[in-house]
């Protein structure tokens, strides 16, 4: 079935296969994508950043240490070098046509507003504008992108999970609150601010601190997924879309 539209999603919670579905296949790959639409994921999530040669490559780390042991950044490397290094990264045109008919969350890793536009187009000239939102990590970010596209939706990913109703005002639809975060006043908060709410599984670095979720990012449990469905999300996002699908 083809998604919808992220203004209007009629059920939830919306299954999110984190970067693509990372403990389905290779992490933010072609491959994973279709087994995460096989593992019954409403939407994928991806990850941008740009090459030395101004392609938009969809890669989650600044550098390529933990993929490959190549300690050198993805800014530093073209998109050759890169493809070398690492066969199946996708630029962001190939991410977005491999991610139909699926939602599409691009993470944008950039901080920099001049690469909203070309970002925004490559959804446009898809025609995928109703099933991609954009997930933006400042509240000046979120108001360019705004700006520059009036129907597209917007996923705050600040820092900040108290700052719902700034992230409306700019310009969102959706705020992601990371699961040791998450609490019944802040759900409420975001719900009251006019946004949907999003969980991110697990704690936001790869080896978790002794704290509550005992998961690093995207990883969760039974117990864990228990405790999130008391705050009924309208999104859940994880490595692993089995668990919920």
């Amino acid at each position: 079935m083809t998604f919808g539209s992220w203004t209007d999603a009629s059920h939830k919670p919306l299954v999110i296969a984190h970067r693509g579905g990372a403990l389905l296949a290779a992490e933010n790959s072609a491959e994973a994508f279709r087994a995460a639409e096989a593992a019954g994921a409403d939407a994928v999530e991806t990850d941008v950043r740009v090459t030395a040669d101004g392609v938009h490559v969809c890669v989650h780390d600044a550098d390529l240490q933990r993929l490959c042991g190549d300690p050198r950044t993805v800014a530093e490397l073209d998109l050759a070098t890169l493809r070398q290094l690492l066969p199946s990264v996708m630029t962001l045109p190939e991410a977005i046509s491999a991610s139909y008919p699926l939602g599409l969350l691009l993470d944008v890793k950039l901080m920099e507003e001049t690469h909203l536009p070309a970002i925004i187009a490559s959804v446009a000239s898809a025609g995928a504008t109703a099933r991609t939102i954009l997930g933006l990590r400042d509240i000046a970010l979120i108001r360019a992108a705004r700006e520059m596209a009036a129907d597209m939706a917007i996923l705050a990913l600040v820092s900040d999970p108290d700052s719902a109703v700034n992230a409306r005002l700019a310009g969102a639809n959706w705020f992601r609150l990371w699961q040791g975060a998450l609490t019944v006043e802040r759900a409420k908060s975001v719900r009251e601010s006019g946004l949907r709410l999003a969980i991110m599984v697990g704690q936001p670095r790869s080896v978790p601190l002794p704290e509550y979720p005992p998961y690093p990012v995207g990883k969760v449990d039974g117990d864990g997924l228990a405790r999130i469905a008391e705050s009924l999300p309208d999104a859940i996002m994880l490595d692993d879309p089995r668990l919920l699908a």
